[in-house]
């Protein structure tokens, strides 16, 4: 199944010109190898999963961070929320100090910052009904609203996101996998984030229901003025959503730049491998 994808020409140009969002600077995070649970951090040597990433995302781009299994992307990831704290480094959310942010000021710049994860199989608690699971964060960041408002909102973000109105009622173990993480997507974009943080949202989905994910992506980017930060170890993936790229391996950023620029002129050598293994690029 071919489908086609928007134009990134004015989401191009968006990027040049948009206010800065996130910025990262010499963000660093490294771990213990082995031992026992036991074991004190700082016993035994350590390896580097990010190793001096500074980057910078502009409002309404998709800036994707793109590598091979295992070069610390997810780990970076994580770090930009604030869900694993870095070492060392600094970490700007629309000029806020986000790493000096606690509590109710934390929470609120929180509710701005969403992810969809990479499996929609895990991803979603079995035990919650849909319109539960969806409406959550709503629950918890808007408590103000009243019952009847949270499941209207919650409804009307799953027909966004092309799922019905029984959804609601139903657990996730009813839905196929195209459809868990459309699920996903409207639990992160519930409460209108500006930055959604998207870990290898199609890896686990077959290559036609991952286009489909990928089209209604860039359709709810243009719709609600979204930032992307896209990780994924598909060149083929990154190609078709992304209006910058960086390349990363080993917990090092090789090479950023535009995303054709990356894709068709590629500055650095592993760039240049990752390209030659994939048998052709979406034109």
């Amino acid at each position: 199944m071919t489908t086609q994808m928007p134009s990134h020409q004015s989401a191009t140009t968006t990027a040049i010109n948009g206010e800065m969002l996130l910025e990262a600077r010499e963000l660093r995070k490294s771990y213990r190898r082995g031992g026992s649970t036991f074991s004190s951090e700082t016993e035994g040597p350590r390896f580097t999963a990010v190793d001096g990433i500074s980057l910078e995302v502009r409002r309404g781009e998709t800036f994707a961070v793109v590598g091979e299994s295992g070069c610390g992307k997810t780990t970076l990831a994580r770090m930009l929320l604030r869900l694993i704290e870095p070492d060392s480094g600094e970490l700007l959310f629309q000029g806020k100090n986000l790493l000096a942010l606690q509590g109710a000021e934390l929470r609120a710049e929180r509710r701005q910052m969403q992810m969809i994860f990479q499996d929609p199989f895990a991803s979603l608690d079995p035990r919650m009904r849909v319109g539960e699971i969806v409406g959550e964060p709503l629950a918890i960041h808007h408590p103000e609203l009243g019952k009847t408002e949270k499941q209207q909102r919650t409804a009307a973000m799953l027909e966004r996101v092309g799922l019905t109105g029984d959804a609601l009622k139903r657990y996730p173990h009813e839905f196929s996998g195209g459809q868990r993480q459309r699920i996903g997507i409207a639990r992160a974009l519930i409460l209108r984030p500006k930055l959604v943080v998207a870990d290898e949202p199609v890896s686990a989905l077959d290559v036609s229901v991952g286009a489909q994910v990928l089209l209604l992506l860039q359709e709810l980017q243009n719709e609600f003025g979204l930032t992307y930060l896209f990780i994924s170890h598909s060149l083929p993936v990154v190609a078709q959503v992304a209006t910058r790229i960086a390349v990363m391996r080993a917990g090092k950023f090789v090479e950023v730049g535009p995303a054709q620029k990356v894709l068709h002129q590629p500055a650095h050598a592993y760039t240049g491998e990752l390209l030659a293994a994939v048998p052709a690029l979406p034109a």
